[in-house]
């Protein structure tokens, strides 16, 4: 009888030691926040101050303010840039009873870094897991909008999209926008845009990209414009809170018109401006302005101007407020200004 006991209390204890180890070994990242709690999962991202986590005890995704950790340890490995653009790909956990953070290094970077804590939570300001997979470097995100008013029985809908990519040191944005107008009396009114954005980050938060861009608007009689973009840039400001970032380069702009105004294709150097605040409760705010000047063709300017204001809810839903400001001193229609207001809720991945 003492010996079947004792089987069983064996038999218990080498069970719960298994399940220990298999919850070790498939759980291999945690938290200790500043409030005590300990949350054990696999860490995701770091993105605009928020930490992403995903635990076996829950059906989605725990959000962590990046400020509320004490401690943590990492081995999986990541893509780390730091807040004075070095970036590192490699693992990392902290020692000292949460007051220092290590950095090891992998690939290119061969070194380890060593951080306070608490300078590593004003430093370190994006995160992400570097998966083989596919779906783990992918981002994506739709939304619609419709208005429908009896007054001149207008209708207009109005969509976009976005996906886009992150490698090691590069990464691949496309987008497409469209609206489309109608009412009693007046002619169709569309605008549709589209553009392929790639960049290849250096070290000290350099980077150089290139694009091609596609416009095509009746307000401005614009059957359709090319611009193709190659240029550098810099982050003058990057923490979890904001960034800042400038750049300039050179364009070659292609145009064709749906009027009679011929086609035409002009050099041109542009200066660009990105702005993104976040982490600001459930808000963010992103203000793009790019000004182009005709190298070919005297005393012609352009301006592109972009304004996005988005609210998160729950379940990756959004609401965003959008206005886009295209100028055009040289417009076929004398229409020098062009603009569009939308409010839209869509959903990302």
């Amino acid at each position: 009888m003492k010996n079947s006991k004792c089987r069983i209390w064996i038999f218990f204890l080498l069970m719960g030691a298994c399940t220990q180890y298999v919850f070790a070994v498939t759980l291999k990242d945690s938290l200790v926040l500043k409030n005590k709690d300990v949350m054990v999962g696999e860490i995701k991202s770091l993105d605009k101050g928020v930490l992403t986590i995903k635990t076996e005890y829950s059906d989605k995704d725990f959000l962590v303010e990046w400020s509320g950790v004490k401690e943590i340890f990492c081995n999986s490995r990541f893509l780390i840039t730091l807040r004075n653009g070095t970036r590192l790909n490699g693992t990392f956990y902290t020692i000292d009873s949460g007051k220092t953070l290590v950095i090891d290094g992998y690939a290119s970077h061969k070194d380890t870094a060593v951080l306070h804590l608490q300078e590593v939570l004003r430093n370190v300001v994006f995160l992400k897991g570097l998966q083989s997979n596919f779906w783990s470097r992918a981002s994506a995100n739709i939304d619609m909008g419709i208005t429908l008013t009896r007054a001149n029985n207008l209708r207009q809908l109005t969509g976009s999209t976005k996906l886009g990519y992150l490698a090691d040191k590069w990464s691949l944005n496309m987008y497409y926008n469209d609206l489309r107008s109608k009412q009693d009396s007046i002619s169709l009114t569309r605008r549709t845009e589209a553009g392929i954005n790639y960049i290849y980050y250096l070290q000290r938060d350099w980077f150089a990209t290139a694009s091609i861009t596609f416009l095509s608007n009746t307000e401005q009689a614009l059957g359709l414009r090319s611009t193709g973009k190659l240029g550098m840039g810099k982050y003058f400001l990057h923490t979890n809170r904001r960034y800042w970032s400038c750049n300039t380069g050179l364009s070659y702009n292609m145009e064709k018109f749906s009027n009679e105004t011929p086609a035409r294709n002009s050099l041109e150097g542009y200066v660009g401006s990105e702005i993104n605040l976040f982490n600001i409760g459930d808000f963010n705010f992103f203000n793009s302005v790019f000004v182009f000047r005709s190298l070919t063709k005297s005393n012609r300017w352009r301006s592109d101007i972009r304004l996005d204001t988005k609210y998160d809810f729950p379940k990756d839903f959004y609401a965003k407020f959008g206005m886009t400001l295209n100028y055009d001193n040289l417009s076929a229609t004398g229409n020098a200004t062009d603009y569009v207001f939308s409010f839209s809720v869509g959903w990302e991945l």
